[in-house]
């Protein structure tokens, strides 16, 4: 959350946290990377890397929990 603070233009407020999120509310890239990786914790982080390119820019994902 601090790099989302720091470099990010768009949801810095909330430490890049997008709360949850459902299939195809998501742009293509976005969401293939956010669906294939592990529910993961800021204690033990698994996110994309190299970070994904959409048309708004380039996302460090990490998926902290499924409903």
């Amino acid at each position: 959350s601090e790099v989302a603070a720091q470099y990010s233009e768009d949801k810095a407020r909330q430490g890049g946290d997008l709360g949850w999120m459902t299939r195809g509310s998501m742009v293509g890239p976005f969401q293939e990377a956010a669906f294939a990786l592990p529910v993961s914790s800021m204690d033990k982080p698994v996110y994309t890397d190299p970070p994904v390119k959409t048309k708004f820019g380039y996302h460090i994902i990490m998926v902290e929990g499924r409903k």
